[in-house]
């Protein structure tokens, strides 16, 4: 028999903050950096903790070094070449320690991983992505990856239950994305009705990562800089951005002029458009779990991340928090009605 479980699981959407007295006279003194010390890896991360996502169109070098420009990381998606790796280490070198390489769990993917390393020595961070974090073999690769790169941090998943939190830091992982179809071009939720609402799923995580020592990403469902909040106020060490930050000049892709319009393409990593150009289409055995958006062009992103960044400064000054670190202590979400109009016009 099917099992239903009734109690209350809420998104970003469903929530808001409410505001307590505070001490601060302005954004401006709210200090948003962290400091982390990974359970396996017993490496110190020094930052501001919001990521890049490892898409192609959004986890480029282009992306990195702006993004560390600010104290930011970025973890680059895993279709670069080792050449690439290379030029970009070399010319970039202060830029390394901000950045994750990420592969699959094929023996390809880990052969890559190799490489890379083996190329840029100075790389810390290796995330391991796959869209079901669930699978015993995908637990398998991280204990295997985790005994050859023992100094390394490991961030993996995706997940969204405290006991694979659980499971996965025991196998050796640092970090676990937690997010389960909430990305804005994702489609899994639609094509396989699998999926957890993000704000409860953060929030769920977070303490079961926290009772080992380990940390977590939330990964997906923020589109706006007040999600960015919500998520390090439900408990994520780390937000990892995707649609945020797509349509830039840092994000990948051409911009192109469409009916008077400069536009760029963006897709989830399962979506028919990134399968069609990085393994020459969907396998007939699975069905695409993303798709494929025109974003229009939107410039710099030097002015999306001081928008990111300034709101979630203006959210520690309305809880009282003077530090990020301050943040889940003080939050307390106040549950949103969601309203509707009955055929009348009425609220209800």
């Amino acid at each position: 028999m099917p099992r239903i479980d009734n109690d209350l699981k809420l998104d970003f959407k469903d929530v808001l903050f409410r505001p307590k007295r505070s001490t601060l006279k302005s954004r401006s003194e709210v200090d948003l950096t962290r400091e982390f010390i990974f359970r396996n890896s017993k490496k110190v991360y020094n930052g501001i903790p919001i990521i890049a996502a490892n898409m192609d169109s959004v986890g480029t070098f282009e992306m990195a070094k702006t993004f560390a420009s600010h104290c930011l990381f970025t973890t680059i998606h895993k279709h670069y070449s080792i050449d690439e790796w290379k030029e970009f280490a070399d010319n970039n070198p202060s830029i390394i320690e901000n950045i994750a390489c990420s592969a699959g769990t094929g023996e390809s993917d880990r052969d890559k991983i190799r490489k890379i390393i083996e190329a840029v020595p100075k790389i810390n961070y290796i995330c391991l992505d796959v869209a079901n974090g669930y699978s015993e073999y995908f637990v398998e690769c991280v204990k295997q990856v985790r005994a050859e790169f023992p100094k390394h941090t490991i961030m993996a998943g995706n997940v969204v239950t405290g006991e694979m939190v659980e499971e996965l830091i025991l196998a050796g992982a640092d970090i676990i994305k937690v997010g389960i179809g909430p990305g804005s071009v994702c489609t899994t939720r639609k094509k396989t009705g699998v999926g957890y609402p993000q704000l409860s799923a953060v929030i769920e995580c977070a303490d079961a990562a926290h009772g080992l020592g380990g940390h977590i990403i939330s990964d997906g469902g923020c589109t706006c800089p007040g999600d960015v909040s919500k998520a390090f106020g439900a408990g994520a060490d780390f937000v990892m951005l995707g649609g945020m930050l797509a349509g830039h000049d840092q994000s990948g892709g051409e911009t192109i002029e469409k009916n008077g319009k400069r536009v760029k393409l963006f897709y989830g990593m399962s979506s028919a458009t990134a399968m069609k150009r990085h393994t020459g289409g969907v396998a007939e055995y699975r069905a695409s779990e993303g798709k494929t958006v025109e974003v229009e062009y939107r410039g710099d992103v030097e002015h999306t991340i001081l928008d990111i960044l300034g709101g979630v400064r203006s959210t520690c000054t309305y809880v009282g928090a003077q530090k990020l670190k301050e943040l889940s202590r003080r939050t307390t979400f106040i549950r949103v009605t969601q309203q509707t109009n009955d055929i009348f016009g009425n609220k209800t």
